[in-house]
Formats: structure tokens, sequence, C-alpha cells
């Protein structure tokens, strides 16, 4: 049984973008790996930009500056 674990910012992703995501990932593990979709499991977990971080910035500040 695939787990799939997919993060990204909380930056206005629709509905029909996770479903996007979620199929597209389950048909790719189907194509490439033989795997059932029936069993495979994708998570989409949304991080607030002030809990992420790049080069040591929140990703908050980092888009407020400009960067």
């Amino acid at each position: 049984m695939p787990y799939v674990n997919i993060r990204i910012t909380d930056d206005a992703v629709t509905v029909e973008q996770k479903q996007q995501l979620i199929a597209g990932v389950t048909q790719l593990l189907v194509d490439v790996l033989g795997k059932n979709p029936a069993t495979t499991v994708v998570v989409i977990d949304e991080v607030s930009t002030d809990n992420w971080g790049i080069a040591g910035e929140q990703v908050t500040l980092r888009r407020q500056s400009g960067r």
C-alpha cells in the first residue's frame, strides 16, 4: 500500500487543484510502479508560510521582501 505525503504552503490551493494532485500522484504510481490505485493513499498537508523556511527565513517574510 503506497503512502505519499505532499506538503505545500497554504497559498489558496483550491479543492480542484488538490484533487488533481491526488489523482495525478495516484496515476503516476500506477503507471511507473504498477501499484493498485485502490490501496494508494495520498495525504496533502498545508503548512502556513510562517512555519515554512527557506535559507533561514520564513517564507512569509521572504515574500514580503519580494524574494
